[in-house]
């Protein structure tokens, strides 16, 4: 509501009651909280948390979200990953910048200033193959778009992997067009969720 606003402390002892923990000012007075069920529960002995209290190796996807289609009825491995191929040979990976931990600190100076300029580390063995210079801008597609950034030989991945650290402002970038023009957004099965990106991708020179 506009104009109702919680000090830290109120939070945090809103959030406590609503979770049906203690309060903060009890959790403050006892330093900590036993949340470990009993022995019996703990190592159930009455059963588990199912209708029949019985365990069950097959699972009910169905009741877990929409987006159940395809998932093991047993434990398996789901192969859902997107696989590269003649089109998209490279698999993208677009892990943390050491100065950007998220897109909460890439608008600072001193972080766009250490981190510098978009770079696709590339193995130069591939880099070589596919006539990709050492600082040249490089054209990277996967089947969601593309994007242009310059290129960086490293030699401390494999030669099928192209690493992007990330993430920079689409401004950054020579186009316009960030990173994340390249990345699914796919919710994960059955039921959304975090997911970590699988991306099969093209680079070529610009």
């Amino acid at each position: 509501h506009p104009g109702f606003e919680m000090t830290a402390w109120e939070i945090i002892d809103h959030t406590l009651r609503a979770s049906g923990w203690p309060d903060a000012a009890t959790l403050t007075a006892k330093r900590w909280h036993d949340c470990q069920p009993d022995f019996a529960t703990a190592h159930f002995l009455t059963g588990f948390p199912t209708a029949d209290r019985k365990f069950h190796f097959r699972a009910d996807w169905d009741r877990e979200g929409p987006d159940f289609a395809g998932l093991p009825r047993l434990p398996d491995h789901c192969p859902i990953t997107e696989e590269v191929n003649e089109t998209y040979p490279l698999r993208l990976v677009t892990a943390p910048a050491r100065n950007y931990l998220n897109s909460s600190f890439n608008e600072t100076p001193g972080s766009q200033a250490r981190e510098g300029r978009p770079r696709a580390k590339i193995h130069p063995a591939t880099a070589a193959k596919l006539a990709i210079g050492d600082g040249a801008l490089v054209r990277l597609g996967s089947r969601r778009g593309e994007t242009l950034l310059w290129a960086e030989h490293f030699a401390g991945l494999k030669p099928d992997v192209v690493v992007v650290e990330s993430i920079h402002p689409n401004r950054a970038f020579p186009t316009g067009i960030g990173i994340n023009a390249l990345t699914g957004a796919d919710p994960a099965p059955p039921n959304g969720g975090a997911a970590y990106h699988d991306t099969a991708i093209w680079a070529r020179p610009a």
